[in-house]
């Protein structure tokens, strides 16, 4: 396990592995008591994504998904050359958790289409996803700073909501992850 990292100059102290996706691996740390996330780009293979530079990605999409008013975790520090970013630690359970527990999302739906309405007139998708979205206080952040040009097929009316609730889809998933680690 990684203890320390340094963004910026900056020493933060691992605590413990947030999540994995398609560009990094997201940690909760901690410098000066201030818990926040570290999220270290990887460049592990993805089969159904292309990447280009991304942290620089990562960088514009931040900026493209601030402007169109969807509630996010502040970028703190990006230190481009170590590809890594610091950012507000949302404290919460994820709609993936909710749904995974049989809770239901429904308080919840309203704030991701209003997300969504903001993301399609920036002419953006967001990663629909439910690890994606974390709840704090009964306000929905979306937590990935990925975005991409909008596309119907994408939305969340047509992708995003079959992984809302226990659908055929979220079942799939679940069978997929466990797979996943029981080997």
């Amino acid at each position: 396990m990684i203890n320390n990292l340094e963004v910026c100059g900056k020493v933060y102290q691992i605590i413990r592995l947030l999540g994995h996706g398609k560009g990094g691996y997201s940690y909760l740390a901690k410098r000066n008591n201030q818990e926040v996330v570290l999220k270290q780009i990887h460049h592990e293979p993805c089969d159904y994504y292309t990447f280009g530079n991304k942290i620089e990605a990562e960088l514009h999409d931040y900026h493209r998904l601030k402007n169109a008013g969807i509630r996010m975790p502040e970028m703190i520090a990006i230190d481009m050359k170590a590809e890594r970013i610091i950012k507000e630690y949302i404290k919460g359970k994820t709609i993936f958790e909710f749904v995974r527990q049989g809770v239901s999302v429904e308080p919840y739906l309203e704030q991701v289409k209003n997300m969504a309405a903001k993301a399609k007139a920036a002419g953006l998708n967001i990663d629909y996803f439910p690890t994606n979205f974390v709840v704090q206080n009964d306000l929905l952040y979306y937590v990935d700073y990925e975005c991409n040009s909008y596309m119907d097929e994408w939305s969340f009316e047509n992708w995003g909501i079959k992984y809302w609730s226990r659908t055929p889809e979220f079942e799939q998933y679940l069978q997929q992850l466990n797979e996943k680690w029981s080997v």
